[in-house]
């Protein structure tokens, strides 16, 4: 199998991935390839409006949680100053002749990670990503607690492969009034998988990686990181809760510290076997009123950037990966040293 071509089934969606492992010769060879970088970078930059000294630049800051001197914050929350959509427009449909649209109605919020304009997550100490997480989940909280909400997305680019346009560590959340066709069809799946078997497919998946364990990258006693069976893309990770939850929002406090534990010990991984790709992570959670569904299960999604879609992937929707799920999982269990997710 390691030299032969494959394809494998998404167990969540059905999609469809073509393995094609004679596209590379090792798994290290998937690296991303060094880039420019500075001799250092400074901890505050006086032209980044993230950093201390520019709130001006900020606006409205909608949450801020403290931090030790002598910043005294340690993320906040702001409107983000180049919405994709906008609480002020009307979100009722209309009609244009046979097609229908909307105004761009929703919220769109930048995630100020750190006060450290040089503080990438891998780097951050785990008080740090806990209030990372802590962010995540209030504003996911509120947002979905609004009327006009049907989903709320939490998600971090970061690099500009990955589609970053600013160096400062930050995430982005977004809620939006329209559940996107993908994002149904995702539930829609789930749902027929339990009216056919009588479970949570995500836990029957997470049953059997933890069985199998040949894909597990990181473990702890509330979390589980895995290479999916099906990866769309080399190193591709899924950091999955234990407990059935269909919502991010009903993340409970004792599992906050394990989950920005995992998250930074997956984030070290990629960061040195694969030196440091860009990268996209995003929150799946359920939409509006799916809260406490038994065939829904909330996940965290890694993709580093290392491979490009070209015709095929465009003009099918199936993905072609040049990496091996297992031998990638391997490569990222083998880092050690990174504060450990355990």
């Amino acid at each position: 199998m390691r030299d032969a071509h494959f394809i494998r089934q998404n167990k969540l969606t059905k999609q469809w991935v073509i393995f094609a492992p004679s596209r590379r010769r090792r798994p290290t060879d998937l690296r991303a390839k060094p880039t420019p970088v500075p001799e250092q970078i400074p901890p505050c930059d006086p032209n980044c409006p993230f950093c201390p000294g520019n709130e001006p630049a900020l606006g409205r800051v909608v949450l801020e949680l403290p931090g030790p001197p002598p910043h005294g914050w340690r993320t906040r929350v702001i409107p983000n100053r180049y919405p994709a959509v906008s609480p002020e427009l009307d979100p009722r449909r209309y009609s244009v002749g046979i097609h229908l649209a909307l105004e761009g109605h929703g919220r769109h919020e930048v995630i100020i990670e750190s006060p450290r304009h040089d503080r990438d997550l891998p780097e951050m100490d785990p008080a740090e990503v806990e209030a990372l997480i802590e962010t995540y989940h209030r504003r996911h909280r509120d947002l979905m607690a609004l009327d006009d909400t049907i989903l709320t997305l939490t998600f971090r680019n970061r690099g500009p492969r990955a589609g970053a346009s600013m160096a400062h560590p930050h995430s982005q959340t977004i809620a939006l009034a329209v559940a996107p066709p993908h994002v149904r069809w995702r539930e829609e799946e789930a749902q027929r998988y339990f009216d056919e078997w009588g479970r949570c497919c995500m836990c029957d998946v997470l049953a059997f990686e933890t069985r199998t364990g040949e894909r597990i990258v990181a473990e702890n006693d509330s979390f589980v990181a895995f290479v999916p069976f099906a990866a769309e893309v080399p190193c591709e990770v899924w950091i999955v809760p234990r407990r059935h939850q269909a919502d991010f929002g009903e993340l409970v406090d004792p599992e906050k510290a394990p989950l920005a534990r995992i998250l930074r010990d997956v984030l070290g991984r990629i960061a040195e076997r694969l030196r440091r790709p860009d990268y996209n992570y995003v929150i799946h959670s359920s939409t509006q009123y799916r809260a406490g569904e038994p065939h829904l299960h909330w996940y965290i999604q890694v993709l580093p950037r290392l491979t490009t879609r070209a015709g095929l992937e465009i003009g099918t929707g199936i993905a072609i990966n040049p990496s091996i799920p297992e031998e990638d999982a391997a490569l990222l269990r083998a880092v050690s040293n990174l504060g450990g997710a355990r």
